[in-house]
């Protein structure tokens, strides 16, 4: 959430309302600049793919990422708050569920793997399927709370053959028009301005992207908190109705995983 100190409500800024007589009274809100006022938060299933919000980030995460008139998403947030968990929820959501994009498309930037991975044996998916293992380990977690644990290997390979779902290195789509999907760039942190700028005007009609990141773990050697590509896109975007940014605070890993993102 945006938390101008002049009192000024940023478009797509969420509002939570509390009560100030002590009751436990509350609303949550989204800003809406063209109104002039803050609209209710639209009701949201109780489960996405078997992700339930866990506190009022998810919460506002969820409502900006399933919303199709907000076609750029930005979430950041350290080590596990669920950022790319939601993400991969709400797109297969949109993609499977409700038909809204044709496909759901996962990339991330290479930097610790060196941005050519060209020399690298084996053939494409073989390369990056380290690097990508992640997302595949989101993915899978996903499918296992709807459908049988050891089938949810066997659905991702489905919708992989159906053209339903990609993950792709960031410098494989580079070039791409993509039109009509829901598309997550993980790691966003480590990718300059130019690239942002790059992936965002290659959206093509009715596309959805969401950037996630945490500006705190930086890999690439020549950015810092200030200057990557995911902090340039949400101080370029604040206030804009095309585009909404959520910052997720709470993590949901154990006591000791939380206290290592914030220490090491």
């Amino acid at each position: 959430m945006y938390q101008p100190t002049n009192g000024r409500l940023y478009d797509n800024q969420f509002v939570h309302f509390k009560s100030l007589n002590g009751t436990k009274s509350s609303a949550l809100g989204r800003y809406d600049a063209t109104a002039g006022q803050v609209v209710a938060l639209a009701p949201v299933k109780k489960e996405i793919w078997g992700i339930q919000a866990k506190n009022l980030g998810q919460r506002f995460a969820f409502d900006i990422l399933l919303d199709h008139r907000v076609p750029l998403v930005t979430m950041t947030g350290q080590a596990g708050t669920g950022k790319t968990l939601l993400a991969l929820a709400a797109g297969l959501n949109q993609v499977l569920d409700q038909h809204r994009y044709r496909r759901l498309l996962v990339t991330r930037p290479v930097i610790p793997m060196g941005k050519d991975v060209g020399y690298l044996p084996g053939d494409k998916d073989e390369k990056l399927r380290p690097w990508m293992q992640p997302i595949y380990d989101n993915l899978e977690y996903l499918m296992g709370c709807i459908y049988k644990e050891q089938m949810a290997a066997d659905m991702i390979r489905h919708i992989q053959d159906k053209g339903l779902f990609e993950a792709e290195a960031l410098t494989y789509i580079r070039g791409r028009s993509i039109p009509q999907q829901f598309i997550i760039v993980d790691e966003a942190q480590n990718l300059t301005p130019h690239e942002v700028k790059t992936i965002v005007s290659r959206a093509g009609e009715g596309t959805k992207i969401v950037l996630t990141g945490d500006p705190n773990q930086i890999d690439h050697p020549y950015l810092d908190f200030r200057s990557n590509g995911l902090c340039y896109a949400i101080e370029k975007f604040k206030n804009n109705p095309l585009a909404g940014h959520v910052t997720l605070t709470k993590g949901q890993r154990s006591e000791l995983a939380e206290l290592a993102a914030k220490l090491l």
